[in-house]
């Protein structure tokens, strides 16, 4: 049994974004039997981030959860056939938002090989759209509360002395020049974008 430590609450998620996306690095996200350490993160803010779906005119009026609760779920789907799984940051009616972009799988594993159609450890989840097929996330993680301990979904632990470094964002078109993703340096389970740092 993996010892995941204490759930994480709101007050973890309630605070700058990119600290957030930095701290999650080494934590645990546990969804159903399978657990992965976040290895790599991506953080996004708000309306005067241009990668951001916060930035969008009509974010606010349509109610995008990017403003809403920290430590809730942000899901959507991209390019017609990938998931994202984001947890979203900062006070409430405060946009942000952290993409879990890669994991470390520890748990369920030939779960995971099974959904994923590889055994290629390294694959299973080295990247946002391959951890939520390995996990099973999809659009009905969408707005989950993932600070209850009875969530199907949820992040934990205590926090490691890890060597995290950044690089900029990859996979979009807008607001490229920022350093906003984050990584351990030596995992092997990182996404297979070239890392620059």
């Amino acid at each position: 049994m993996i010892e995941g430590g204490k759930i994480l609450g709101k007050p973890f998620f309630e605070r700058d974004t990119v600290q957030v996306a930095t701290e999650l690095i080494g934590k645990n996200l546990w969804c159903g039997k399978c657990v992965g350490r976040i290895v790599e993160t991506e953080a996004y803010l708000g309306e005067n981030d241009a990668a951001s779906h916060a930035s969008r005119k009509s974010a606010r009026e349509k109610g995008n959860l990017m403003f809403g609760q920290p430590g809730n779920a942000y899901v959507y789907f991209t390019y017609g056939n990938h998931w994202m799984f984001n947890v979203v940051t900062e006070k409430n009616g405060t946009a942000g938002a952290v993409l879990i972009r890669a994991l470390e799988p520890l748990q369920g594993i030939g779960l995971m090989e099974k959904r994923r159609g590889t055994r290629d450890l390294h694959n299973l989840c080295s990247g946002p759209g391959k951890l939520c097929q390995a996990l099973a996330i999809n659009g009905s993680f969408h707005g989950l509360d993932l600070t209850k301990p009875q969530s199907k979904i949820f992040v934990a632990g205590t926090g490691n002395a890890l060597q995290v470094v950044s690089s900029l964002r990859v996979g979009i078109s807008k607001g490229t020049e920022h350093a906003f993703r984050f990584f351990e340096k030596e995992s092997r389970f990182v996404s297979g974008k070239k890392l620059k740092y």
